[in-house]
C-alpha cells in the first residue's frame, strides 16, 4: 500500500493531510498557499509516490456544489495534467471546518491557536482524508 494524501482546497489557502502508508490513520500534514500547490504536490509525489489524492468537495446543506467549486475542479484538471499517474477522489466536506473547529475546543487548544485559520485548514483536510479512509474500508 501507499500514503493517501487530502486536501482541503481554499482559494487562499489549501490544508493538507496524509495517511500513513497502510492507510490506517489521517495525519494533518501542513498548510500552504494554494498558488503554492501544484509545485508541492509535484515534489511530494516525488519523494512520497502516494496512491491516491482526495479533494474536498464542497457541498451546500441540500447537496448542491458550494461556491468554490469552479475553482477547485480547474485545479483538479491542472494537477491531472501535472501528475497523470496520480488517482484522484472526491470527498463530501460538509460541515469540516466546523468539525476541526470542534475537534480543536476538544483536544485543548487555547483560543488563540484555534484562531490559526492554517491550523483549521490542516485539520479539516485531515478530517476529509479520515472520512474517505472510513468510507472505502467499508468496501
Amino acid at each position: 500500500m501507499a500514503k493517501v494524501i487530502a486536501l482541503d482546497v481554499g482559494t487562499k489557502r489549501t490544508g493538507v493531510a496524509e495517511t500513513d502508508p497502510m492507510q490506517i490513520i489521517a495525519s494533518g500534514l501542513t498548510t500552504i498557499n494554494t498558488n503554492e500547490l501544484l509545485p508541492f504536490l509535484e515534489n511530494y509525489c516525488k519523494t512520497e509516490n502516494p496512491e491516491t489524492l482526495v479533494v474536498g468537495q464542497p457541498k451546500r446543506l441540500h447537496g448542491e456544489a458550494g461556491s468554490i467549486e469552479g475553482f477547485i475542479l480547474g485545479l483538479i484538471d491542472k494537477i491531472q495534467k501535472k501528475i497523470p499517474q496520480l488517482k484522484i477522489e472526491r470527498q463530501d466536506e460538509r460541515f469540516t471546518s466546523n468539525l476541526a473547529f470542534q475537534a480543536m475546543i476538544d483536544s485543548g487548544l487555547k483560543k488563540k491557536d484555534r484562531a490559526k485559520k492554517e491550523l483549521i485548514d490542516q485539520v479539516s483536510a485531515t478530517i476529509i482524508l479520515q472520512g474517505w479512509l472510513d468510507r472505502n474500508s467499508a468496501l
